[in-house]
């Protein structure tokens, strides 16, 4: 019975520590991520440009997927 309490005060202990580690690792994450974000000026972001997305055929998704239906059913 001493073994069983002994692994359970194992358990215990590991998982604290883990819990511990995460949240150490979300406050140190938050930490940098609002220090960062003092110097986003400096490099700002540009939203990508959109392009137009290039197709094979003439159709459109329905004709694809009927063509796709046609071949798997013939």
């Amino acid at each position: 019975m001493a073994v069983l309490g002994q692994g359970l005060v194992l358990m215990l202990t590991g998982m604290g520590i883990v819990f511990a580690f995460l949240v150490v690792l979300l406050l140190v994450t938050k930490a940098t991520m609002g220090f960062f974000a003092k110097f986003d000026y400096i490099l700002p972001v540009e939203a990508p440009k959109k392009t137009p997305a290039k197709r094979a055929g003439a159709g459109g998704d329905d004709a694809d997927i009927a063509l796709a239906i046609a071949v798997a059913l013939g």
